[in-house]
């Protein structure tokens, strides 16, 4: 077919005709909001790289939580930021972390919505890597264990679901081994599957409190480059147990999101990640950019490349503009 005998416009004409051929819609079911507990009360320490986010204490992170369930966002993943910091993050895994409190107080307050915990070390430790450090090296399997006691305690304290964020092999099975060993076989995981060593994730080292004292983490996080190795990485922690995996970041993998979405047919989650988040809010403050027609653009194009779920601080925000 060929013009004038077939004008592509004609279906563009009016929103209500938009609305009935649109391809991907996106919903605020779709979207998972990051949220970082600190020790104290009434806490709002601004996060100055990320407008509009903030380190909160438990009493302010319940009346969040609150927030964005009465928005429409279903879900929220947990980080935390510990009073005390060791060489092997001991914090992240007693029951009485702060990442433990926090997720008992929001389920007191809004026992329906999905709480998703971070499992990772980085916050936790003193040098502020994702694994045990020996001998100037970030000692793999001598971090399984630790990964899956946090995950434990996560899953005593009421998590609905665990979230291992720290790339070390074979972390997806420890954790599934120890939480089926202690009665919690029915907690699912979400694997940060292909996770890349990404320059976007400055301001999140700034939220949570998490930067490396030494070198890099590109020894277990993913090139940059790789795609092959994404397919790799997810299948294998499928074998391992994973019941979602990951791609983060997003918008600069888009394409690593579209390859796995076509390989696998679990539940895919993309990282709308912090740097991802704080160009568009830069580019608003600035006047440059529509803050809201970028943000639902850049989440529509991330569920457009294959992503059942994203990760977002916009979450919030994007739902509302989704409800009206």
């Amino acid at each position: 077919m060929f013009f004038p005998e077939y004008r592509p416009r004609r279906l563009r004409r009016t929103e209500a005709l938009r609305r009935m051929i649109r391809e991907t819609v996106l919903r605020p079911d779709d979207l998972i909001l990051p949220l970082f507990a600190i020790g104290g009360r009434n806490v709002r320490n601004p996060i100055p790289s990320m407008p509009g986010h903030y380190q909160l204490s438990i009493d302010q992170l319940t009346g969040l939580a609150a927030e964005a369930w009465d928005a429409g966002v279903p879900a929220l993943i947990l980080f935390g930021l510990p009073d005390r910091k060791d060489d092997r993050g001991t914090e992240a895994y007693r029951d009485d972390g702060i990442v433990q409190q926090a997720v008992a107080a929001v389920k007191a307050r809004v026992p329906d919505i999905t709480i998703i915990t971070d499992v990772c070390l980085c916050q936790y430790t003193d040098h502020g890597h994702c694994g045990v450090v020996e001998n100037g090296e970030i000692a793999n399997d001598a971090t399984l264990e630790l990964l899956a006691e946090t995950a434990l305690s996560h899953a005593r304290a009421g998590a609905d679901m665990v979230a291992p964020s720290d790339m070390m092999d074979g972390r997806v099975a420890a954790i599934r081994r120890a939480l089926d060993d202690n009665g919690f076989s029915q907690l699912p995981i979400m694997a940060y599957s292909a996770k890349y060593c990404s320059a976007f994730y400055g301001p999140f080292r700034q939220a949570a409190d998490s930067a490396p004292q030494f070198g890099d983490r590109r020894t277990y996080q993913m090139d940059p480059a790789n795609s092959l190795e994404a397919v790799r990485e997810v299948e294998l922690d499928i074998a391992e147990g994973a019941d979602i995996v990951m791609v983060k970041p997003a918008l600069a993998y888009l394409d690593v999101i579209r390859r796995i979405r076509e390989q696998v047919d679990l539940p895919l989650a993309a990282y709308n990640v912090s740097g991802e988040y704080s160009l568009i809010k830069a580019g608003a403050q600035l006047g440059w950019i529509d803050e809201t027609r970028v943000m639902m653009e850049t989440l529509t194009a991330i569920k457009r490349a294959g992503a059942d779920m994203i990760l977002t601080y916009f979450a919030i925000e994007a739902a509302r503009t989704l409800q009206g």
